[in-house]
Order: C-alpha cells, then sequence, then structure tokens
C-alpha cells in the first residue's frame, strides 16, 4: 500500500515537516551555500513563500540538529555540524499591533531567550536586552550567535500610510535592530526576512555589510517550487491531483502552471511556483485561488488609487531593478509594493538596456487582483461584478455578441455615481481609458488573455482579447456613433496582425453615452 502523502499546509517549522513525514522539497543546498558565503543576508519574498520554512530550517541547521537531515543535500555537504546559540525571532505577531503593545509584544520574543540563557536582570529597552542577549548567550556557550529575524517589515506594513505612526514604529524597531551591527564581533551569522524594503531602518542604513539576494541568481529558487521540483518530488502529487479530477497528467501539469507559476525574482532566474497554493491544491484535491483568497492586501489596492495606477499597463511594464527593487516608504509609484509583494514579477531582463519586463505572475494572481479592483471603478459589490463578468464572457465566446452587449449595457447603467456626485462621474466617463480599463478588468477577471491600447501598422486598438477559440477587437466611441469604431478597426488595420490565426475574428465597435451613462450603441462583424 503507497504510503500517505501528508502536506505542510499551515505548518511552517522544520522539525515539525520532518518529525512527521511531510513533504519536504529539499532547499538544504542552497542553505549551505547561503551561510558559507554570507555573513549578514537580507531577503525579500512575497507572503507565504515559505520564508519562514526557510528561516525554520537554518534555526534547525545552526543548532547543529543533524538527525533532521538526514537524506538531504546538506548531509554530505556539512561535515562539522557545530551547534550555535539562535536567537530566532518572528515579527509576524507585531501584526495590527496597537504601538501601545509593542513593549509586551518584545518581552514575549525577548523573555524566553532570556530564561534559556539565564538572564534574570534584564535590562530597558529592547534594543538593550538583545545586546544582554547576545552577550550572554556567547559566553554561556563559547560560541557566537546566530540570529533570524522573520518578517522584519510586519510592525511597518500596517503603518505605511501613515507617516506619523511609520516614524514612531521606525524608531522603536531602529533601536531594536541596532545591536546586529554593534555586535558584529559576536555573531556568526544573522539572517533576516521581510516582503518589502525599508531603507531608513538601521537594518539597512548601518549594518552596511548587509547582503540583499532577493535578486540574486544563484539563490533565486531558495524560497518557492522549481519547475524540475515539481515533476520529480511532487510528480506523484499532480498524478493523484489528475486522478481527482478526472482529467490527464499533461492537462493538470499545465493548470498548475497555468494558475502557479510565472514568478521569476532574478534576470537568470528559473520559473517559480507559488508553494502556497501547491501545497494547498495538493491537500484540498482541486485548483483554486489559495494564496490570493488567504490576505488581501487592502493597502496595495488604496495605493494603486493614491498613485493612479494604470492597470491595463500591468502585463507589460518595463522598468529599471532600481524603480521596482527599492525601499516602499520611498515610492513615487505602486511599483515597488506590486512586485515586492508578488503582484507583478520578472518576466524577461533586457541585457541591452539593464531593464526588466514585468508581468502579472499567473492566473491566480490576475483574477484576485482584478477582481479587488473592478468595484473600485464601478462602484459595484465583488458578486455583482463577478456576475457580470462570467455571463459577458460566456456570450462572447458563444458567439453571441448582441446579448453580450446588452450585458455590459446594464452593468454600466446599474453604476452608482461615485462620492462626490455627478460631476466626478462624468469627468471620468468622457474619457475612452474609464471603459477600456473596466473591459480589460472584466476580461482579466476571467483569465483571458485581454491587451489595450495594441498597436497594429496604423494606430492602436483599444482592446484585443484573445480567447481559446475567438479573437475580438474592440474599438470604443464617446458619443460617437458605433459604425465610426468599427470603421475605424478597417480604416487603421487593427484586424491584420490576426489574418493568419485559426480562430474566429471578431470586430466590435461600442458607442458610450455621457448622458445615459453606459452603451448606447454597437456594432459587430465576424472576420471569419
Amino acid at each position: 500500500m503507497a504510503k500517505e502523502r501528508i502536506y505542510p499546509v499551515g505548518v511552517q517549522t522544520f522539525s515539525d515537516i520532518i518529525e512527521e513525514g511531510m513533504i519536504y522539497v529539499d532547499k538544504t543546498a542552497l542553505i549551505y551555500n547561503m551561510a558559507k558565503k554570507y555573513k549578514y543576508v537580507f531577503l525579500s519574498r512575497p507572503r507565504r513563500f515559505g520564508k519562514s520554512l526557510l528561516s525554520s530550517t537554518l534555526h534547525s541547521y545552526f543548532e547543529g540538529r543533524e538527525e533532521l537531515f538526514k537524506g538531504l543535500a546538506i548531509e554530505t555537504l556539512e561535515k562539522e555540524w557545530t551547534e550555535y546559540p539562535v536567537l530566532h525571532f518572528d515579527l509576524s505577531t507585531f501584526k495590527n499591533c496597537d504601538l501601545s503593545l509593542f513593549p509586551e509584544k518584545f518581552d514575549m520574543q525577548l523573555r524566553r531567550f532570556e530564561k534559556q540563557f539565564g538572564i534574570e536582570d534584564m535590562r530597558k529597552s529592547a534594543g538593550n536586552r538583545l545586546t544582554q542577549l547576545i552577550e550572554q548567550a556567547e559566553s554561556m556557550t563559547g560560541r557566537k550567535v546566530v540570529i533570524i529575524i522573520d518578517e522584519y517589515d510586519a510592525p511597518l506594513l500596517d503603518v505605511l500610510h501613515d507617516e506619523t505612526k511609520l516614524e514612531a514604529v521606525r524608531t522603536i524597531m531602529q533601536e531594536f535592530y541596532a545591536p546586529i551591527k554593534a555586535n558584529s564581533s559576536h555573531i556568526h551569522f544573522a539572517f533576516i526576512t521581510g516582503i518589502t524594503k525599508f531603507s531608513q531602518l538601521s537594518i539597512f542604513s548601518t549594518i552596511n555589510n548587509l547582503t540583499n539576494i532577493s535578486m540574486d541568481p544563484e539563490f533565486s529558487t531558495i524560497c518557492g517550487i522549481t519547475k524540475d521540483e515539481l515533476d520529480t518530488v511532487l510528480k506523484e502529487d499532480i498524478a493523484l491531483l489528475a486522478s481527482k479530477n478526472h482529467v490527464s497528467y499533461k492537462r493538470m501539469r499545465e493548470l498548475l502552471r497555468e494558475n502557479y507559476d510565472g514568478y521569476h525574482f532574478s534576470r537568470e532566474g528559473e520559473d517559480i511556483f507559488n508553494p502556497y497554493s501547491l501545497m494547498r491544491s495538493f491537500a484540498a484535491g482541486f485548483i483554486d485561488n489559495y494564496w490570493y483568497a488567504s490576505g488581501t492586501s487592502t493597502y496595495l489596492i488604496h495605493q494603486m488609487q493614491h498613485f493612479h495606477t494604470d492597470v491595463t499597463t500591468l502585463d507589460d511594464m518595463f522598468a529599471f531593478s532600481s524603480s521596482f527593487d527599492r525601499p516602499t516608504e520611498k515610492m513615487s509609484d505602486a511599483l515597488p509594493l506590486l512586485y515586492q509583494s508578488g503582484y507583478l514579477t520578472i518576466k524577461k531582463y533586457d541585457p541591452l538596456s539593464n531593464g526588466y519586463y514585468l508581468g502579472i505572475p499567473n492566473k491566480e494572481v490576475r483574477a484576485g487582483l482584478m477582481e479587488n479592483l473592478l468595484p473600485i471603478y464601478s462602484g459595484k459589490s465583488d458578486s455583482q461584478s463577478l456576475g457580470f463578468a462570467a455571463l459577458f464572457y460566456r456570450d462572447l465566446l458563444t458567439g453571441n455578441i448582441d446579448q453580450a452587449m446588452e450585458q455590459m449595457k446594464a452593468y454600466f447603467a446599474s453604476i452608482p455615481y461615485p462620492e462626490g456626485g455627478k460631476s466626478v462621474l462624468e469627468n471620468m466617463q468622457k474619457s475612452e481609458y474609464y471603459y477600456e480599463t473596466i473591459l480589460y478588468i472584466v476580461l482579466s477577471m476571467m483569465n483571458v488573455a485581454t491587451y489595450t491600447q495594441v498597436k497594429s501598422c496604423r494606430g492602436r486598438a483599444d482592446a484585443v482579447m484573445f480567447a481559446p477559440t475567438a479573437i475580438f477587437v474592440f474599438e470604443i466611441k464617446i458619443n460617437k456613433p458605433a459604425q465610426e469604431a468599427l470603421e475605424q478597426i478597417d480604416e487603421k488595420g487593427y484586424m491584420i496582425p490576426y489574418s493568419a490565426d485559426e480562430r474566429k475574428i471578431y470586430k466590435i465597435g461600442i458607442s458610450f453615452s455621457t448622458q445615459t451613462r453606459t452603451v448606447e450603441d454597437w456594432e459587430f462583424e465576424e472576420v471569419k
């Protein structure tokens, strides 16, 4: 009888995973190389991407727990298995925490180590207590200290929007982190993880030898699951999932790629699958939007609004690393937050310009992000917007264009006036961009490739949708006949790039009225 496959869903402690026989994808060769190569290391990765498990694995390694690493790559690499005193802090407990509770949170983190190393006469501030711990741990064991700080930025993420609170939290955290630099001679190794990068903390401003490996090709796969790991370590799990869903192995492998693959963390990095969503899908027996459902970033959505982010450009964004791998408190647009939080990723590196093309990683992220953006533009609830999107897409695919446009007309007609009254809405709806954006978001929610302002030989189509069986070219007009939009598609040659495609091709002209606030008229033709 085959051994039961146990998935580490919600389990982030390395020793628990190994001792309970759970699935573990071996990252220990990378861990060994990192620990031997650097002394101070910082790693940024999106939430639920394996940072805590990596921190826990390092903890067990530096404690010299050789028995946990039997059969793993590091077993043959490490010859000494020295036991170091490890101070491991998990700052995720500071999330959604009032500033007045910080002393209590620090006390909980520090007290267990003070008890372990026999400290009774504790100093007052968190930073001084950490210094005391480092000194005492080395004195008691005769070995330098290993410091692991997981989710260092958790206390700051909740107050990014409030400069006064951010400064207060930054000052408190700076005092706590300062001993890491001041006690360098007593520290063997320090590892710090987070989602975002803050510049004005001592962690970045005074630890001048801190190595940021977040975009280092050598360690780009230290978190997440590679294609090779999926096809070897998790091959059996793909087969089990395929069987449960009555599809072929090949089809299930493709579904996993479409939904959870697509992350790249360096210019030469391999494709990375989201580990949380993979394990959740294997455990549950079906594919779903597990990562996005586990925690929507309302702050991200607010920042996208604040910086007037053009959501239609997210799939083909060119930028230099200094634009997206930069401190979030200094950002002049939402790009650093989108990238560091995992909503955008590297798609391609251009060696000539030393720039990067960024895009949305996969279907799961796209559907979740668009689902949260549409109500902002439409003022409609998630359920109403999703219902419209599904029916609109269904009618397009079945060739029922008139019914699809009736769906769109009803949807736009039901959009309420936004805060600020009629003048605000009128200003929004005078622009074709407003309608292009809603059309783009609606179709993106259905996980279908959609692009706006698509170049042709003589102009730009407002939107083009690439469905499995058909291509739809849209042109939008405001207070002008739909026939004029249809004629422009022909005059500007918007259809020419797709003439050799085997799929059906539709051209659709849509006229919106600022008076009725909805679709006034439409015309369409099936080209082939």
